[in-house]
Parts: C-alpha cells; sequence; structure tokens
C-alpha cells in the first residue's frame, strides 16, 4: 500500500504479480463485488446469533456504558471499552498480541506516518494506543508479523479492515489459525492523511513541526460531542481549536473522506466479534467522561464482559438494536438511503455490489441535495487542497472549504442566509446529518 498525492493509501502490486493477483485481490477488497458481503461472512462466524437486525446485524447483546476500573475511560476517545477488551484478552492470556493503531513515538523520526498498526504484547502498550485516529493506516506489517510469529491474536480495526481481515483468513490459513478476535470500531468515513496539515494549516503551525495530534482532547466539563483538535509540537508547546471552528470540522460535510468510503454499507463491523461506537444520544452525548455502546456477537466475549460488570469492574446496562442504531442515526442515514441514492448515478468502471439496492424513491429534493454535497465536498477537498499546497496557498483551500462549509449547513441545517433561501424555496422538512 502507498499513500497517493491526496494522502489516501492505494495498493501497490508489483507488475509480475498483478496478474496473478488479480484474482485474489478481487475476492480480498472489501468493497469488491466480487468479494463475500458481511452478511454471508457473519452468518458463517455467528451461525446461533441469538438476535439479527437489519442494520447492525447478527448479534448476542449490546450495551451503553464505561469502564469503572483503572483510567481507561479517561485515556480513551470514548468511555474506554475498546482498550478495556484488548487488555483484558491480554491478561486473561486469551491472546499474545493485539494489532492496533497507536502514535508515532517521538524516536522516529518525520519519515514514520502519526500513526500505524503495532502489535502490541502487554497492557501497558495496548493502554498506549487508546482514543480514536483519523489518518490512513495500513495492516501489512502487523499481518506479516502475525504469519512469522505464531500465537493468538486480536486485531483491531474499522469495519472495512475487519472484513478485509475475514476475507484474508479464508484464503490464508496461518492467519486462520491465529486470528482469534477481531474487536470492530464503528466508522463514519476514512479521513486522508491532509485532514492532519489542514488542522496545522489552521492553527498557524508547519507539519514538520508537528510531534502528535490528538483528534479529541478530552474535557470531562464539556460535552463528548464538542470536539477539539490538539496539536502537540515539537518544541514543547501545543495548539487547540474547537472542530466547530475549523474550515472542514463539521464531520458530515465529508471533507477529506476516502472515496471508497461512498460505497460502505456497514457502521458497527458486523463481521467483528465485538464492536464499539460512542453513545450519540442524550444524556450520555453531554457526558464530557465519554460513553460506549457495544455490541457483542461472540459468546465467550459476551462470558468476558458480562462477568466483569457483574464483578462492579464495568457499568454497563442492556440495550436493544433499536438503541444502537439511534445512537449512529446519521451514519445510518448517510449508509442506507444516501448509499441507495448515490448508487443511482451513472458511473464507469467497477459497479460496486452492494447489500442496498439503487433507488432514489422517498429521498426529498433536500436531502439529494444533502447527498450531492456531501460527494463533492469529499471530492473536492482532496482536490482543492492538493492544488493549494503545490502552490504553497493554504488559504485557497480555507476559503474554498468554509464556502462549501456555509452551502452544506445552509442545506442541512438552515444555518445562515443559505438556509433561509432553502426554507423559502422548499420549506424546513426534513433537516439534520
Amino acid at each position: 500500500m502507498r499513500l497517493d498525492r491526496y494522502g489516501q493509501f492505494k495498493p501497490s502490486i508489483p507488475g509480475q504479480s498483478a496478474a496473478r493477483s488479480s484474482t485474489n485481490f478481487a475476492a480480498l477488497c472489501p468493497f469488491s463485488p466480487h468479494a463475500t458481503n458481511e452478511d454471508e461472512i457473519a452468518d458463517e462466524r455467528f451461525p446461533s446469533a441469538k438476535y439479527r437486525d437489519p442494520l447492525i446485524g447478527r448479534f448476542e447483546a449490546a450495551y451503553v456504558g464505561h469502564v469503572r476500573e483503572a483510567n481507561y475511560r479517561a485515556e480513551g476517545s470514548s468511555g474506554g471499552m475498546t482498550s478495556w477488551t484488548a487488555a483484558e484478552l491480554l491478561a486473561r492470556k486469551m491472546v499474545d498480541g493485539v494489532a492496533h493503531v497507536v502514535p508515532r513515538s517521538d524516536g522516529e523520526g518525520d519519515r514514520q506516518p502519526l500513526f500505524r498498526y503495532r502489535i502490541s504484547r502487554g497492557v501497558g502498550d495496548v493502554r498506549s494506543g487508546a482514543k480514536s485516529r483519523y489518518y490512513p493506516v495500513e495492516m501489512s506489517a502487523v499481518l506479516d508479523e502475525i504469519r512469522r510469529r505464531p500465537g493468538r491474536y486480536a486485531v483491531v480495526g474499522i469495519p472495512c479492515f475487519v472484513k478485509a481481515v475475514h476475507l484474508l483468513c479464508r484464503q490464508d490459513p496461518v492467519l486462520r489459525e491465529r486470528i482469534a478476535f477481531t474487536l470492530g470500531l464503528f466508522c463514519g468515513h476514512m479521513k486522508s492523511a491532509r485532514f492532519v496539515e489542514s488542522f496545522a494549516w489552521q492553527l498557524q503551525a508547519r507539519m514538520r513541526e508537528v510531534a502528535g495530534v490528538d483528534f479529541r482532547l478530552k474535557d470531562f466539563s464539556r460535552p463528548a460531542n464538542w470536539y477539539t483538535a490538539h496539536l502537540r509540537l515539537k518544541d514543547g508547546s501545543s495548539r487547540s481549536k474547537d472542530w466547530w471552528h475549523l474550515v472542514d470540522g463539521d464531520w458530515g460535510a465529508g471533507y477529506f473522506q476516502n472515496s471508497a468510503c461512498n460505497f460502505c454499507d456497514d457502521v458497527v463491523a458486523e463481521t467483528a466479534d465485538i464492536s464499539f461506537g460512542d453513545a450519540w444520544v442524550e444524556p450520555y452525548s453531554s457526558d464530557g467522561r465519554g460513553t460506549n455502546v457495544v455490541v457483542v456477537r461472540s459468546p465467550l466475549l459476551r462470558r468476558l464482559i458480562d462477568d466483569a460488570a457483574s464483578e462492579g469492574r464495568l457499568d454497563l446496562n442492556e440495550v436493544d438494536a433499536d438503541f444502537v442504531v439511534q445512537t449512529q442515526a446519521a451514519g445510518f442515514r448517510q449508509r442506507r438511503e444516501g448509499l441507495a441514492f448515490r448508487l443511482t448515478w451513472p458511473r464507469a468502471g467497477i459497479r460496486p455490489n452492494k447489500r442496498v439496492a439503487p433507488s432514489w424513491r422517498g429521498v426529498s429534493a433536500r436531502r439529494m441535495l444533502v447527498y450531492l454535497l456531501r460527494s463533492s465536498i469529499s471530492a473536492g477537498s482532496h482536490r482543492v487542497f492538493w492544488l493549494a499546497r503545490a502552490l504553497h496557498m493554504p488559504w485557497l483551500y480555507t476559503r474554498w472549504a468554509s464556502t462549501m462549509l456555509a452551502l452544506y449547513q445552509g442545506v442541512t441545517y438552515s444555518r445562515g442566509w443559505v438556509g433561509k433561501l432553502i426554507d423559502r424555496i422548499a420549506g424546513r422538512g426534513e433537516t439534520g446529518g
């Protein structure tokens, strides 16, 4: 995998291997029309699941809550459940290593990406990888390490990564034997590496001065959904700004979104043994300490979770599928109604084969405009930022981005003069992400 000019990873196959690899690759890529879909993988992996829901798939139980013990909750972006589960698997010797994303250490140098996959073999190392990372990563190095070093492993990843791991395990008996658990992360979309660069521009810092980034600096006194971007600079100083003061800080607008995300229909990592997300409903979204929603599909992991909750180590309440869907309502609109609409657009080349049928019926004109704007922003942000970067003219991107943000928020949330105009033409109707 190599980063392209837009800061997105793209497959890189040596010339002589390309022809031999094309068939295998078509079955491995999670977005390939020739790959097994999420329903089929989940049916195979969880045939005895207690529940089945059209949006969150097969599952044994779902919960909302947080970790009580140690500082897992404070260290994580949400309720600490992802790191706790990975650490618990290690502590109980259910796995020998956990493949997860960690930040670049201060001694690694600028040639290394800000974030990368690593295999951690101790609880402390797992905890150092806590928090959300909106940055492109790839898994080839850790998969090679799993092949080289015998043992049992857990892999943490967003839905398409987890699906790709299961597709790869179908072809690779060594990985199939050694990857014991997959831990999924709910996902809105993947960002390119330019997202951090845009933060740096807007915080008057140069990328070569940036030592680290926290996309969601935690503040217990503020609601959990008030994101703050925090840059740690090499001179020891730091700079922060709330996302809503950034020209590309509206997540739903889709700035720097990977193009493949337009064709994803899995929000909650339906093929993972257990999945974690943020509880974006009240009263949880106003709790700055962070709260997880958890979907458990493995009976073994359900027992692990239930045992820890009964011991007072976790504070969890069981919830139903409707609650989980409500916490991710905007994501499901984008991946169901929005995807159905996008699939009706003319498209050259490979046509995705999704679990959602192409359709524009029932989509209001205003919602269509929201989806069109998101697509334009996600595609345009890559190109305009590339041009601004090449010309050393950051203002070119920030002015474009702020203009598009005003259009998007006017149409989506009825804000500003654009919102008033749209309301007058189309009526308020259904708004929101």
